[in-house]
């Protein structure tokens, strides 16, 4: 039978091949073999590569999202303040190395600036959705690269989006509803009421179902903390429902009993800010960095990402199965797309050359009717300078022959004019000589 295998078609000996997950055997071990530090393993070359965490900010300017960030992460990154007057809608991106007992991260903290300021706010959300986008696709280019480095590769892919939500107490106004709807099959969205502590507490608990009432009717998909690992899914599954989390930052800390604490002094009385009967800072913190950074760090690479290079690698032509329902060949399909390529560059040359030979043949009608036209003036000019000399050539001989009767009037006139002269002298002399005899007698 194998020999038969063997010589028949590639498929016929592909069928003798057991494919993994089909009719696996349970073998019990003899002993201790020693694949059970595996995990161990994962654990120590993931301490010794490090982590990386983006987190994107997204409210409008005063909202105290820098506030926020310095309050999560225990510390005072670098920032300069953003003011109202920006013209568009602008991202901050900011990287730090952090070091937490023998673990690291590189965070990235991308914050949007001028958001909401505008008169016009209908385009606010595209920087941002431009923004994530490009992320996802210089990941994709690296990917795709023939020599990869993507354990090295620093991952800018956002993983978690803090939406700020204004502690208005009445319902989320349209841009942040448009927003929200824009990013919510690109990045994992967790809305936040920045600056709870401005309304009262029956407010925030109305303002909270009427956000989450919102938000469902208008389809957005928030992120939700995942229920499936038992570990934490009593806790995710409380956490799912505080959502969205009022929250107040501060990095100042005040006296508080004997303990120094993050706290908000005003005249009425002080708001700590991990007390969870003021606010749900520690609730954020938790779910957003103490259990679920991994998931959404996952989350990100596994949902939005792969949405985004399946609708590319689409748009590219590639497929996993042809029309047949048989699975595709990346071989195959590159050469198809060569192939088509190749087609339509031809089409495009051929095209191309016609259109040159059009227009060649458009510029010599053009320069034919151009030399044309410069002949006929050149004739007509010629022409008019031909009758032109013609007529001053007749008005030449015109002037010579009056000329010519002039110089033979003038002649005839000093001849008759010397004649008289002569004639009256012989005149006066024969008077003078009758003269002369009268005297003489």
């Amino acid at each position: 039978m194998e020999a038969e295998a063997n010589s028949g078609s590639p498929e016929d000996s592909w069928a003798f091949i057991q494919r993994p997950g089909e009719g696996c055997r349970t073998v019990p071990l003899a002993g201790h073999v020693g694949f059970d530090s595996l995990p161990d393993q994962l654990v120590n070359k993931s301490v010794s590569q490090g982590f990386c965490f983006n987190i994107l900010c997204v409210g409008e300017t005063g909202l105290g999202k820098s506030t926020l960030m310095d309050t999560l992460f225990n510390t005072k990154f670098e920032g300069e303040p953003a003011t109202h007057t920006q013209p568009g809608v602008q991202l901050r991106s900011n990287t730090y190395d952090l070091q937490e007992s023998n673990v690291g991260l590189k965070l990235t903290i991308v914050s949007t600036v001028g958001f909401g300021d505008q008169i016009n706010k209908e385009d606010s959300y595209k920087p941002i959705v431009e923004f994530i986008d490009a992320q996802f696709e210089a990941y994709l280019q690296e990917e795709l690269k023939i020599r990869r480095v993507l354990h090295t590769y620093h991952d800018s892919r956002i993983h978690a989006c803090l939406y700020f939500i204004a502690p208005t107490g009445h319902s989320l106004k349209s841009l942040d509803l448009v927003t929200m709807k824009k990013l919510d099959s690109k990045v994992n969205i967790i809305p936040i009421i920045a600056k709870s502590d401005a309304i009262s507490k029956s407010e925030l608990t109305k303002f909270k179902i009427k956000i989450t009432s919102e938000l469902v009717s208008n389809g957005v998909q928030i992120y939700q903390f995942p229920t499936d690992d038992e570990s934490v899914a009593e806790i995710n599954g409380t956490m799912n429902a505080h959502l969205p989390f009022a929250v107040i930052g501060s990095t100042e800390e005040l006296k508080i009993g004997n303990k120094m604490m993050k706290a908000r002094q005003y005249p009425w009385g002080t708001v700590q800010v991990e007390n969870e009967a003021h606010c749900d800072f520690v609730k954020l913190r938790e779910m957003l960095i103490r259990v679920n950074m991994e998931d959404l760090r996952e989350q990100t690479h596994s949902r939005h990402y792969e949405l985004y290079r399946r609708c590319k690698l689409e748009e590219m032509g590639f497929k996993d199965t042809d029309p047949d329902s048989k699975p595709f060949s990346l071989q195959e399909t590159y050469e198809a797309k060569r192939n088509e390529f190749l087609g339509e560059l031809q089409k495009k040359e051929e095209e191309m050359r016609q259109m040159f030979v059009q227009r060649v043949k458009e510029k010599e009608a053009e320069l034919k009717e151009a030399e044309k036209e410069l002949h006929e003036k050149f004739d007509r000019l010629k022409k008019l300078h031909q009758d032109e000399k013609k007529k001053l050539e007749d008005k030449k001989k015109s002037l010579d022959d009056e000329v010519n009767a002039f110089k033979q009037r003038k002649t005839a006139a000093e001849l008759l004019q010397s004649q008289g002269s002569q004639a009256g002298g012989s005149q006066t002399l024969k008077r003078d000589k009758e003269k002369k005899k009268k005297d003489v007698y």
